[in-house]
């Protein structure tokens, strides 16, 4: 049998560390499948070289933040395939229903990076309603200019924070909020139960009062068909003047020319995410440069623990795979045995 691991090229700094998603320590699958016999292929490659691999390949591993965007023509070319793995959470960029059609089963390690996107959350709303970005780019640049660094740094006790998704990130995000004394609105297909509201700190909202009341809206939510370009222009300029926009789910919820002109207009104060469309954003991405914008490279669920999470779960699903067993459910997205 051949796996085939896409992720992120290993580091030339020497500082290895517990970096076990990249591609030369690959999870730590290269034992576990080389003792029953099979192959592993590790690559950085998502374009033609990717096909030649998949051509023979039963198993592909692929990263949501290094994506292997898997259409209909890449998977009719990978006749042998019928095991994706997504080594994390979030596999819409794998096509489902192509997937289902050709007897694929599609399968991700859910809950791996709960924790690390929701402290990443936290992490990226301060960085914006405190000023921190700037601030620190004059410790970088050799300056020292207090009044610029605090005109626009607020305190994010009071203000109100809307989160659109309340899954078990959107939850654990809201749980670290309630200790800054703020308000906080949440929309989502589902509502919560009283408990849960009280528990968690939340009051349920209508996404468009959500938006105009928001001081901080955080997306928390899949990318799907529905969700796709949510934040238009229209819904950006929805939001109340001054606000700010973190978004860790996926880029392509929000418009990526809209946001940019949105920013460099200031009506909104700031934006922060840690996904993009494509990915590996290219160099001359317009979000790199727009301003007041916090930006992380789809990193947010990568953290050391989060890393050992996702390979224990992958390993786990590969060894259910190789003895011929049923994946566990709860990872199990796409099952054409059970269609």
């Amino acid at each position: 049998m051949k796996v085939v691991y896409v992720s992120y090229p290993a580091t030339d700094s020497g500082e290895r560390g517990g970096v076990l998603a990249d591609t030369e320590r690959a999870l730590e699958l290269r034992p576990l499948l080389e003792k029953h016999g099979h192959e592993l292929v590790t690559t950085t490659e998502t374009g033609e070289g990717l096909d030649r691999e998949l051509a023979a390949a039963e198993v592909l591993i692929t990263t949501p933040f290094w994506p292997v965007y898997l259409s209909r023509e890449r998977i009719e070319g990978a006749p042998d395939l019928g095991l994706v793995i997504t080594a994390g959470i979030g596999s819409d960029h794998i096509d489902w229903d192509v997937a289902r059609e050709h007897g694929i089963t599609v399968a991700e390690v859910t809950g791996s990076n709960v924790v690390s996107v929701a402290e990443h959350n936290v992490l990226q709303i301060l960085a914006l309603v405190r000023g921190f970005v700037p601030a620190h780019q004059q410790v970088r640049d050799g300056r020292w200019d207090v009044a610029e660094a605090t005109a626009k740094a607020h305190d994010l006790e009071g203000k109100t924070v809307g989160i659109i998704g309340l899954g078990a990130i959107g939850a654990r995000t809201a749980l670290r909020l309630k200790a800054f004394d703020v308000t906080m609105l949440y929309y989502a297909n589902h509502r919560r139960s009283p408990a849960d509201e009280s528990v968690l700190g939340v009051r349920y909202a209508r996404l468009d009062r959500l938006v105009a009341e928001s001081d901080v809206v955080c997306l928390a939510l899949p990318l799907t068909d529905g969700s796709r370009a949510l934040f238009d222009r229209d819904r950006l300029a929805a939001m109340k003047p001054g606000a700010w926009l973190v978004n860790t789910a996926r880029g392509a919820v929000v418009d990526r020319d809209a946001l940019v002109a949105a920013l460099e207009s200031g009506r909104l104060a700031g934006y922060a995410g840690d996904t993009w469309y494509p990915q590996p954003a290219p160099p001359d991405h317009p979000w790199r440069t727009m301003p007041q914008h916090a930006m992380t490279i789809h990193c947010s669920g990568m953290t050391v623990e989060a890393q050992r999470r996702i390979a224990d779960g992958v390993q786990e699903m590969l060894r259910d795979h190789l003895a011929g067993d049923p994946l566990p459910a709860d990872y199990v997205l796409v099952d054409p045995a059970a269609d």
